[in-house]
Formats: structure tokens, C-alpha cells, sequence
């Protein structure tokens, strides 16, 4: 894995402390359950996947250093309560652990976007996991790890972002491979300006499959700019 993918940190002493940041803004949540959610956003440098569809390639390299107590300090200011720790791939840091147990710590209610390539098993348990499971249409469906299924709860989430009707149809499969509808709450999202969001709500409707329906809210509302 190129060090562009995985963020390492090579002092020991350190490695807790602070984390490589693509940027910090403060925008309405446009995904999860959370949506519509003034949020303060803590996006993190680096990922191990290379999915078709990504929207945040600017992410995987570049960003600044920070301590997490400047990282605190600096969400100070939106006068938020909510927080998601999102990327590229947070977890590849190897701070991110620390990072966000230190907002739990200080009362925000604390989200983290995976990609759920990564173990999730050790993040704190106060924090809502949104984890993606990767479908054949992302081109990196190989990079699942399915063993972090058994670690969700009801405050959890999984989402399957669908490029086509044949994703739809492998995530029915896995949902009940799975049982993810028993386990946790199951996200639909459909790929921005790829499968028609008119078709993907008719085939849930048909199948009267219970899962939730979204959009991405920032894409219709300020056509997917950079930290808005």
C-alpha cells in the first residue's frame, strides 16, 4: 500500500496525537440518517480505495498536519453539535481512534464515514458508524470486509451507493446473506448522475424492501463544492 493510500505516522509519540487533514468545514449534513444537520465536517488525507465514483480524489493526498487539540479548538467556533469524521478513509490514520473519542469526550455527537475496507471494531462505542459496503459497480467490491458486520448495532449504518440495476440486485443479497436489516439500519444511495434516483425508488417500492432512501442533499444544493 503507497504511503499516499495509508497515513502513517513515523514518530511513535506522535501517532496519537495528530493527523494529516484535507480540510475542516461546516455545511449541512447531506447523507445518513443525520441529513439536513448542521454539521461540522473533519475530513481526513488518505485512502486505500480507488472506488469509480469518487467525488473526494482530492483527499488521497496533500492536507496539514494538526493536533487534535487544535482540531477541537478550531470546531469550536461553528457552534455545532454534530460531527462526522469523514474522508478519503478515516480509519487509515492511525490517530483517528484518538481522535474520536476526544469528541465524544467533549459531548458532540460524533459520526465517522468508512468505506468499511478497515476494521471498525475498535472505534468508540459512542460514535454512529457509517459504513459502506462496497458494490461491483464501485470497482473495488474485493475490498469488503464483511467480519466488521458482526460489530454493527442499531446506532450504525450501513449504505450501498448503486451504480446500476444489477447493484441493486447484489445488495438485496447481501442484505439477506447478511440479515443487515435485523443488525442495523441499511442506506440506498444512488450514484450522481448515474442510475436514475425515479428507478431505484420504484424497484424499493416493488420489492417493498426497508431500507432508507437518499439523496445527497450538498450535491442539489451546491452542485458538490469543495467543503460546502
Amino acid at each position: 500500500m503507497s504511503s499516499d493510500s495509508l497515513i502513517e505516522i513515523k514518530n511513535d509519540s506522535d501517532k496519537e496525537s495528530r493527523l494529516r487533514i484535507s480540510e475542516i468545514f461546516y455545511s449541512l449534513q447531506g447523507e445518513s440518517s443525520f441529513v439536513g444537520l448542521p454539521t461540522v465536517f473533519i475530513r481526513l488525507t488518505g485512502c486505500p480505495l480507488r472506488c469509480g465514483y469518487c467525488d473526494t480524489a482530492y483527499a488521497f493526498t496533500g492536507g496539514q498536519w494538526m493536533q487534535i487539540s487544535d482540531i477541537l479548538q478550531q470546531i469550536k467556533q461553528y457552534n455545532a453539535r454534530t460531527v462526522c469524521v469523514t474522508g478519503g478513509e478515516p480509519l487509515a490514520q492511525r490517530g483517528c481512534g484518538e481522535l474520536l473519542k476526544q469528541l465524544s469526550d467533549a459531548d458532540y455527537q460524533v459520526s465517522i464515514e468508512t468505506s468499511g475496507s478497515l476494521d471498525i471494531s475498535q472505534v468508540d462505542s459512542r460514535v454512529s458508524r457509517i459504513m459502506d459496503i462496497k458494490t461491483p459497480g464501485s470497482g473495488e467490491e474485493s475490498k469488503n470486509k464483511y467480519a466488521n458486520i458482526q460489530y454493527l448495532n442499531q446506532g450504525d449504518e450501513v449504505k450501498f451507493v448503486l451504480c446500476d440495476r444489477h447493484d441493486y440486485d447484489w445488495s438485496k443479497e447481501i442484505i439477506n446473506k447478511y440479515n443487515l436489516l435485523e443488525k442495523t439500519q441499511v442506506l440506498f444511495s444512488p450514484v450522481h448522475e448515474g442510475v436514475s434516483p425515479a428507478d431505484l425508488a420504484d424497484w424499493i417500492l416493488t420489492d417493498q424492501l426497508n431500507v432508507r432512501f437518499q439523496f445527497q442533499l450538498h450535491k442539489f444544493l451546491w452542485n458538490d463544492e469543495p467543503g460546502r
